[in-house]
């Protein structure tokens, strides 16, 4: 493929699996000349490009699927109880399903003894009617016979034995007498004692869950539970990693002279699972443009969402720019790829727009671990939860006081964000390590991020930040 070819994917896209929205315009397609954003200007705001990026990113396609693979993905539709959960009243422990007047009084010293006419199993056909100075032995989650008013437990009875207080009923089939028999309750109950009543979680007709919710482990059961086999989502999307640098080596392998261990590709792989998306990385590619649209191409039927990083500055080596520069003059309509300077340290380097015929969206981030990742959390994360189709895109904000040592410097013109932990208690956040685009450790060590505005060269101890919330 020349530099000048548009970058088109190594096979067919299924439109069934890949719930890809209409396709985004380009940022030259967007743009003209008197416009802001005009390819002419030479910095961008972090408001800026971030809002170019949502302006360009649809929500997914919804599709229907069953509850196992639904897990993650976002509600698209109210979902109401076609039945009323539980269905029955039935029983809340072990026991003995009695009427209210027959256990009246009873006590250890005097107990009420009771004819036991059958046993009540969750699940089990035939429920015997239960009349006066009769008792039938139940189960937890089993329905309220007939004639039944509450529930004793079977701690409040001899369990049938004759004998003191029981600790737990005899199974039915090592001793199938205990369905028949006496059993002597030494404790009165009142009326719907230990009786869950039906619909006393949701009845018919409920709001069983909202549109927009994020479907976890309890929503899954509650579907379940409400006899829905399938639910209709939005995908989780699919974000494909790719780091490049010919210096890269996969961890566990041994380094040579001038190498480093690729360690973004697995954090920003990591960053797209923890905002919601299907995460796909690929191994390092060397820097190498033909090499890399190749590889770009072959990762387009499972993508909607690319996320390069390394190769975006003005290095003659930075391979995503060169592969991909080319792009934007490209004869095919709303692709390509824009690369701007962002008044932001760190993060300065960055690219932004489409590849392939979908139109697949791309974002290009810097190589430093730290540009990397402050990069993937202010752009890539909300483009994510846009495509989920969230209303929330972004990470939660607060403020706190700087816990310093010192003043901390920095460049006029930029927004800067520095790493933070930060106590809630206390109201308060300390930066941990320097400003460099390096230091992976501090990274690692850090739960905030400290805006610094644009207009703050010097920012005081105890003065009031504001802090991006990361851990």
């Amino acid at each position: 493929m020349s530099p000048a070819s548009p970058v088109s994917p190594g096979g067919p896209v299924s439109p069934e699996t890949s719930g890809r929205p209409e396709s985004p315009q380009s940022p030259a397609s967007r743009q003209s000349p008197e416009s802001p954003e005009s390819p002419e200007r030479t910095v961008w705001t972090v408001d800026e490009h971030l809002d170019d990026i949502l302006a360009s990113v649809h929500p997914l396609d919804p599709i229907e699927l069953q509850l196992p693979d639904a897990q993650g993905c976002v509600l698209v539709e109210d979902v109401t109880v076609p039945v009323a959960l539980p269905p029955f009243d039935n029983s809340s422990m072990d026991g003995y399903a009695v009427r209210v007047a027959d256990v009246a009084g009873a006590s250890e010293e005097y107990p009420a003894v009771l004819t036991v006419v059958g046993d009540v199993a969750a699940g089990g056909d035939g429920l015997p009617e239960v009349g006066p100075g009769q008792a039938a032995r139940i189960m937890t989650g089993a329905p309220l016979p007939p004639g039944a008013e509450a529930v004793v437990p079977v701690e409040w009875t001899d369990g049938g034995t004759g004998e003191g207080a029981a600790t737990s009923m005899r199974p039915a089939g090592a001793a199938p007498q205990g369905a028949g028999g006496e059993v002597r309750v030494h404790r009165p109950a009142q009326a719907r004692a230990h009786v869950r009543a039906r619909g006393s979680d949701v009845s018919a007709g409920d709001l069983a869950l909202r549109a927009g919710t994020v479907l976890g482990p309890a929503q899954i059961g509650l579907l379940a539970a409400i006899g829905r086999g399938t639910v209709r989502v939005r995908p989780r999307p699919r974000v494909v990693v790719l780091s490049t640098g010919s210096e890269l080596v996969q961890p566990g392998a041994e380094l040579g002279p001038g190498r480093i261990y690729d360690s973004n590709s697995f954090a920003l792989a990591a960053a797209a699972r923890d905002a919601g998306a299907i995460a796909y990385r690929v191994g390092a590619v060397t820097d190498d443009a033909d090499t890399l649209r190749a590889t770009i191409e072959e990762q387009l039927v499972r993508a909607d969402l690319l996320v390069t990083t390394g190769g975006v500055s003005v290095g003659a080596y930075d391979v995503v720019k060169e592969a991909l520069s080319a792009a934007s003059d490209a004869d095919e309509p709303g692709g390509g790829v824009e690369f701007r300077s962002l008044a932001m340290q760190p993060g300065k380097p960055q690219g932004f727009g489409s590849v392939g015929p979908e139109h697949t969206p791309l974002l290009a981030l810097p190589g430093n671990p730290v540009s990397s990742y402050v990069s993937f959390e202010l752009f890539a994360r909300p483009a994510i939860r846009a495509l989920m189709g969230l209303a929330d895109l972004h990470r939660p904000r607060v403020r706190a006081r700087l816990a310093a040592g010192g003043p901390l410097p920095s460049p006029a013109g930029k927004r800067q964000f520095l790493r933070g932990t930060y106590d809630a208690g206390a109201g308060t956040v300390t930066p941990v390590g320097g400003a460099g685009s390096h230091l992976v450790a501090a990274l690692a060590q850090a739960d905030a991020l400290i805006v610094v505005p644009e207009d703050t060269t010097l920012v005081e101890p105890g003065a009031e930040v504001e802090l991006v919330l990361i851990g």
